[in-house]
C-alpha cells in the first residue's frame, strides 16, 4: 500500500491528513497553536510551536490511520500566506513571526504605494492600495522598527519556507507564495528589485531565498533529524506546497480555467484560473505560474463573512440553533421583506479595499424578526461575492460554476442563496479539508504517482453535489443587488 500526507498550517492550527492515492483520508491529527496580540494591529506566532505542532499531528494521524511510515511516498505541507519570519544562518527565529492578520505596517503599505513601481501592477493594476498582509510591507517594518533584527536576519521568508527547510535543510522559496504577495514576475525579471531599492532596503532582496520551486516539484527529501522529529522515514520525498487557500484550489479540483474556488468560513476567498493575464480595478493579480504554470490567478476576498453569521447567533445565545435560524429564514422571500445588510463588519477586502468601511443593517421595521434578519445577513454575503464576481467580469474573467468548500457547505440555505444571486452553480466534494487534499496531490505528484497536478486532481478529487441556481429568484435578486451597490457609497459618504 502506498499513502501521502498532506499538512495544513493554517491560523489556529497545524492539522495532518493522511490519504490514498484516491483521494481518500484515513485519518486527520490537529495541533493548535497560540496567537499573540502584544499591541493592537499586532499578531504573532512563535515559529517552533509550527515544528513542534507539525511533528505531533503527523505522529498522531499515522497512528489513528493505522499506517505504517515505510508506506507514505510523500509529503507536502501548505500554510498561511504572509506570516513573514527572520531567520538566523541556522534557520532559527530571531522575532515572532508577523503572521498574515497582523496589519500594524499599515503606514508602510503607503511608503510601497507611493513608489510607484511597475511590481504593484497586481495591485489593481498599480492604483491600490496594497495590503499590510503582504511580505514588502511587514519586512519594510522590521527594518524601520527592528533595524538590529532586520541586519542580523540572513534569511526574511515565510511560514512555509519555515517548515520545508526544517523537513530538507533547503531554504526555497514558492512560487505559491512569492507571486502572490512577493510581488514577484518572472516575466519582469522575478523579484521585484527596483521596488525595494525604492524604499531603501535593496538587501532584502538578498535576504530573500534564492532558489524558487513550483508546487508539487520535490524541495528535497526527509532529513533524518526531521524523520524522527515526524515518525517518518528519511528520503521521502517532500514536495513544494503554498499559501493554504491556493492549494484549497487544487483540493477543490480548481486547476483549469472555467471553474472558481470559492473558499468559505469566517471570510471568504475566491481564485479562478485565466489562460492570459489581465489587471484592473477591484480585482487583486493576475499572478502569474502561481499555481499551474502558464496560468494566471485571479483573486477576491471578503474581510466578514462567516464570521458576521457567528456574531448574529451569538447575540441570540444558546436558546436558538443554526437549525432553526435556518428554517425559518428559508421560509422568507428574498430579500427578507426590505433588508439590506452591508458585511463590511471588519472593512472590505475587495472590490474596494476599504479596511475602514464598516457593517449596517438597513430598512429595518417592527415586522422583522431574527430570522429577517438571519436571511439579509447570509444575502448580504452573496452580495458582497456577487460585487466581487462583477469586478471580475468586469476585467475579462467569466467563471462558469463554482467549486465551494468551507463553513457555507453545512447551510443548504446560504449554499442555495449564493448560487441565486449569482445565477451560476456550486459544486460540492467529498473532503471538506480542501487545502489538505491539495497538499497530498501535491505529494502524490512529487512522489510520481501522476504526471501532473491536472491529472492528479481529477484522479482524486471527488465531487458529491451540485446547487443549481433557482433563474427567477436571480431575477429577483437583480434589484436587490443594485440596492446593495447603492449603500458602500452612501454609508461612505455619513462614515465619521
Amino acid at each position: 500500500m502506498a499513502y501521502v500526507i498532506g499538512v495544513d498550517g493554517g491560523t489556529e492550527s497545524i492539522r495532518a491528513g493522511v490519504f490514498d492515492l484516491s483521494g481518500k483520508p484515513l485519518a486527520f491529527a490537529s495541533t493548535p497553536y497560540k496567537t499573540n496580540f502584544p499591541h493592537p494591529a499586532w499578531a504573532e506566532q512563535n515559529p517552533q510551536d509550527w515544528w513542534n505542532g507539525l511533528g505531533q499531528s503527523i505522529r498522531k494521524a499515522l497512528a489513528d490511520a493505522g499506517v505504517r511510515k515505510e508506506d507514505v511516498i510523500g509529503l507536502s505541507v501548505d500554510t498561511t500566506c504572509c506570516s513573514v519570519v527572520a531567520l538566523d544562518e541556522q534557520g532559527h527565529a530571531l522575532r515572532p513571526a508577523l503572521i498574515w492578520m497582523d496589519v500594524r505596517a499599515a503606514h508602510e503599505t503607503e511608503l510601497v504605494l507611493n513608489t510607484g513601481d511597475d511590481a504593484l501592477i497586481v495591485n489593481s493594476n498599480g492604483k491600490g492600495p496594497v495590503s499590510a498582509e503582504w511580505m514588502v510591507p511587514k519586512a519594510l517594518w522590521i527594518a524601520r522598527n527592528e533595524p538590529e533584527i532586520f541586519k542580523k536576519a540572513a534569511t526574511i521568508c515565510e511560514y512555509q519556507d519555515y517548515i520545508n527547510y526544517h523537513l530538507t535543510g533547503r531554504m526555497v522559496a514558492s512560487i505559491g507564495n512569492i507571486a502572490p504577495r512577493w510581488h514577484y514576475r518572472a516575466s519582469a525579471g522575478g523579484f521585484p528589485v527596483s521596488l525595494v531599492e525604492k524604499l531603501g532596503i535593496p538587501e532584502l532582496a538578498k535576504k530573500w531565498p534564492r532558489e524558487i520551486t513550483k508546487l508539487g516539484e520535490v524541495i528535497a527529501p526527509l532529513t533524518a533529524k526531521a524523520a524522527e522529529h515526524c515518525g517518518l522515514v528519511a528520503g521521502t520525498p517532500v514536495a513544494q506546497g503554498g499559501p493554504d487557500a491556493f492549494i484549497a484550489m487544487i483540493g477543490l479540483g480548481v486547476v483549469q480555467p472555467g471553474a472558481l474556488a470559492f473558499i468559505t468560513g469566517s471570510s471568504h476567498l475566491h481564485l479562478g484560473l485565466s489562460p492570459k493575464p489581465f489587471h484592473g480595478k477591484g480585482i487583486w493579480g493576475t499572478y502569474e505560474d502561481a499555481l499551474i504554470p502558464g496560468l494566471h490567478v485571479v483573486e477576491g476576498g471578503q474581510t466578514s463573512t462567516g464570521s458576521v453569521i457567528n456574531w448574529y447567533k451569538n447575540l441570540l445565545g444558546d436558546a436558538v440553533s443554526y437549525e432553526t435560524l435556518n428554517a425559518e429564514a428559508a421560509a422568507l422571500p428574498p430579500g427578507a421583506d426590505g433588508l439590506i445588510v452591508q458585511e463590511h463588519f471588519q472593512g472590505n477586502r475587495t472590490p474596494h479595499t476599504d479596511a475602514l468601511s464598516r457593517g449596517a443593517i438597513t430598512g429595518l421595521s417592527l415586522k422583522h424578526t431574527r430570522a429577517h434578519i438571519f436571511r439579509a445577513i447570509i444575502e448580504g454575503v452573496a452580495f458582497g461575492s456577487e460585487a466581487i464576481f462583477k469586478a471580475m467580469r468586469a476585467n475579462g474573467y467569466q467563471p462558469t460554476e463554482f467549486r465551494v468548500c468551507g463553513g457555507a457547505t453545512r447551510s443548504d440555505l446560504w449554499l442555495q442563496i449564493h448560487a441565486d444571486v449569482s445565477g451560476i452553480p456550486l459544486t460540492l466534494t467529498d473532503v471538506a479539508d480542501a487545502p489538505a487534499l491539495g497538499s497530498a496531490i501535491l505529494a502524490a505528484v512529487a512522489a510520481g504517482r501522476y504526471p501532473s497536478i491536472e491529472e492528479a486532481a481529477k484522479a482524486m478529487v471527488k465531487i458529491t453535489r451540485r446547487v443549481e441556481p433557482d433563474m427567477k429568484k436571480h431575477e429577483e435578486y437583480k434589484p436587490l443587488f443594485a440596492a446593495y451597490e447603492r449603500a458602500y457609497p452612501a454609508l461612505k459618504s455619513i462614515a465619521g
